[in-house]
């Protein structure tokens, strides 16, 4: 499969998936709503609130992505994939401030007393929210199995804030629940939990988009296998030096091979060649190899 092919299927896969995603909390979102009206439950439209942000997030995963696959240019000689990770900063920043609203709500709740004077919610409400976790958390899942697929740092962050929106529901059931029971404070006490979860993925996803637009090194494992998959090919006596970075969601390798010193030009540059070619196909996301060949001592 050539670059331009994968290039073109992650653009595929990462919009349809934000598609599905828009289109589920869009009605997610009005039945969340309506159940709040209906089972007089702040919580419950608070949660619907939080479910219509990730439309935002996922228009945001489609816009990064397709901005990010756009070919290079003079002005961009290396691409554009760095804009998965600007997506990524973005997501990650609606993440925190939707975190930092709920802990805020919540603890303002708790030192006023607001919850006392809450009305009884009612049954549909707390329905609302169990449904809302299953579908959230199948979201979650739908969008990190496609996302490792793809290896897309946007789509990560976006399968997180259906996570963050599914632990948002669990405080809604939790609080809907005890108001139910005559325990009202579980609700914003169980809010201000979940506050600390979701600021603490917004973290993650802000350090991992931070790294790959800084020229973060590969995980030792992946050094490792390209440096055995250089040294496997006929003609190379050693691997002398292997530097990768990432870029966005490909990696860039800068690799010195050793081979032996009386050959002719053309003969190096062969083995150079069936090194490149070797981990190109062996590593699909290295867009760019630098080989450069030694003489043996």
């Amino acid at each position: 499969m050539g670059t331009e092919t994968k290039d073109a299927a992650f653009e595929s896969t990462a919009t349809r998936v934000s598609t599905v995603s828009i289109i589920i909390n869009i009605f997610l979102a009005s039945f969340k709503f309506l159940a709040g009206v209906l089972g007089r439950s702040g919580a419950m439209i608070s949660d619907a609130i939080h479910s219509s942000s990730d439309v935002l997030g996922s228009l945001i995963v489609i816009v990064g992505v397709k901005m990010s696959g756009k070919k290079s240019d003079k002005d961009h000689p290396y691409g554009h994939e760095r804009m998965e990770s600007v997506a990524s900063l973005i997501l990650a920043g609606l993440l925190a401030a939707a975190g930092i609203s709920i802990g805020r709500e919540a603890l303002s709740s708790v030192i006023h007393g607001e919850y006392l004077s809450a009305p009884a919610p009612g049954l549909l409400a707390l329905i609302a929210a169990g449904v809302s976790i299953t579908v959230k958390e199948a979201m979650f899942w739908y969008t990190w199995i496609n996302a490792k697929r793809i290896r897309s740092g946007a789509l990560k962050a976006e399968a997180w804030h259906h996570r963050s929106d599914a632990l948002s529901s669990i405080g809604a059931l939790i609080g809907i629940g005890g108001a139910l029971l005559g325990a009202k404070v579980l609700e914003p006490v169980a809010s201000m939990v979940i506050c600390l979860f979701i600021l603490k993925v917004a973290l993650d996803i802000f350090r991992e988009a931070v790294d790959n637009m800084v020229d973060h090194a590969c995980d030792a494992q992946t050094e490792t296998a390209i440096r055995d998959s250089a040294a496997g090919q006929r003609g190379v006596i050693g691997v002398d030096v292997i530097r990768t970075r990432e870029f966005g969601r490909k990696i860039y390798v800068d690799i010195e091979i050793s081979a032996d010193g009386t050959l002719s030009l053309r003969e190096a540059h062969d083995i150079a060649q069936r090194v490149h070619d070797r981990i190109e196909a062996d590593f699909p996301e290295v867009k760019h190899i630098m080989v450069h060949v030694n003489p043996a001592e």
